[in-house]
């Protein structure tokens, strides 16, 4: 970043800056001088419950890493480390990449998220969802909290990447521990999830974190109440990081970075 002083405080000729000078209003000879830019730590807190692996053409959770790999390529660039955090309701090992800046970054994190996904698929594929004997996870909530810690108290920037299919009362408390960072949501949902079937008849779905299958009759009554609740849902996400001055970034389908530089523009241009 470059700044202006007067040619008396910094006597280096080869700084002059005449464009500024004959604006100056007291038409004073004036220097560049440069700045150094603060570093910004970039962390992506990303949801691995199961109800991130559900997506028609891709995963949200491939979407998420997706996100993951162009925010560690820009982080680079702009000279500011990155790191990943995973939290996952389901209990064991918390994904935990530390921020660092490095070349390739991007594709590192990318790739150390697609790898855990696989790895906790696996373990709920042979039924290991964590403690709870009753079969389903807790609300991912403590998990955030516990996986967080070193966030606490620390500047910088957090994108919290979730599909926040979970009850939502945790995260005032989250955004209290991070209040000196600037925390975006970014909302990751799948398209199937926002309309009902077209066609009418017989629906099976699935839980993503039991497994447990359930037949439903597609009718226009279970469309309008399933559009209904998407639209309570996304009331409700937006509701509670309003109350904060934030708004959630909303990722659906395919990962747009134009639209994400529109976001920040709007945001804190």
């Amino acid at each position: 970043m470059a700044g202006h002083a007067r040619l008396f405080d910094i006597p280096d000729p080869r700084r002059i800056d005449i464009r500024a000078s004959l604006k100056d209003v007291r038409r004073e000879w004036l220097v560049r001088t440069h700045r150094q830019r603060a570093v910004t730590p970039l962390h992506a807190v990303v949801d691995l419950s199961a109800s991130m692996s559900f997506g028609v053409r891709a995963s949200k959770l491939e979407r998420a890493a997706g996100f993951v790999e162009s925010m560690g390529s820009s982080a680079f660039r702009a000279g500011d480390p990155a790191g990943l955090i995973g939290f996952d309701a389901g209990g064991g090992d918390v994904l935990d990449v530390p921020a660092r800046h490095a070349r390739g970054i991007g594709p590192v994190l990318a790739a150390c998220l697609r790898g855990s996904a696989r790895g906790r698929g696996s373990a709920r594929h042979r039924g290991d969802l964590g403690r709870n004997p009753g079969g389903r996870a807790p609300p991912p909530g403590a998990s955030l909290q516990a996986a967080t810690l070193r966030l606490v108290g620390r500047e910088g920037l957090v994108f919290l990447v979730s599909d926040f299919l979970w009850p939502l009362d945790v995260l005032g408390g989250f955004l209290e521990r991070l209040h000196r960072a600037s925390v975006v949501p970014v909302v990751v949902w799948d398209r199937a999830e926002l309309e009902p079937p077209a066609a009418a008849g017989v629906l099976t779905v699935t839980d993503a974190e039991t497994g447990r299958g359930r037949t439903l009759m597609v009718s226009g009554r279970l469309r309008d109440r399933w559009r209904a609740r998407v639209a309570q849902h996304r009331r409700e996400i937006e509701t509670l990081f309003a109350a904060r001055d934030i708004r959630p970034f909303h990722l659906i389908d395919e990962f747009d970075a134009v639209a994400l530089s529109r976001y920040f523009l709007e945001e804190y241009g």
